[in-house]
């Protein structure tokens, strides 16, 4: 027996408009081919778009979910995998996957890419933009440069006086 070709597609709870009609298109063209979508299962933002597309479609859709309530999952999503692992999930999210897809999202998503190029899988970024994370969280004063070990040291003291 042939198993499913597991397709991830990885991206923000909240996204504009859009980038949820890009997520509900993508989940539609996935089903057309016979895959099955997964992503991270809520009723929100690309994951509630996607599995909608896919949905339409005729597709499957399987969310792996970060809480063990099933509050927040999406009507979309026809198999559901309760967790209780909060963002620790992200590792199931890839790992399941033979291939990820990675829309505009945040922080979540940015671990999924990194989780998934350490697990070897290929990754597609649409329209995911990993600088505009970086920046925003450095004006936030959480990411901080260096450039030689005596700078990083310095940044060091300056936030740990």
């Amino acid at each position: 027996m042939k198993r499913a070709f597991i397709v991830g597609v990885m991206g923000g709870g909240s996204a504009p408009e859009k980038d949820l009609r890009a997520a509900r298109r993508l989940g539609r063209l996935i089903a057309s081919q016979g895959w099955v979508l997964l992503n991270g299962g809520r009723n929100a933002g690309i994951m509630e778009a996607s599995a909608r597309g896919a949905c339409e479609a005729g597709g499957v859709t399987l969310g792996i979910l970060p809480d063990a309530s099933d509050h927040q999952v999406s009507e979309y999503i026809q198999i559901p995998v309760l967790t209780g692992m909060g963002s620790a999930r992200n590792s199931i999210n890839v790992l399941s996957s033979h291939v990820v897809v990675a829309c505009p999202g945040g922080t979540g998503t940015l671990s999924e890419i990194a989780l998934a190029l350490k697990a070897g899988r290929p990754v597609i970024l649409m329209g995911f933009d990993a600088e505009r994370i970086f920046d925003a969280h450095a004006k936030a004063g959480q990411l901080h440069y260096a450039e030689t070990p005596e700078d990083a040291i310095e940044r060091i003291k300056a936030l740990y006086p």
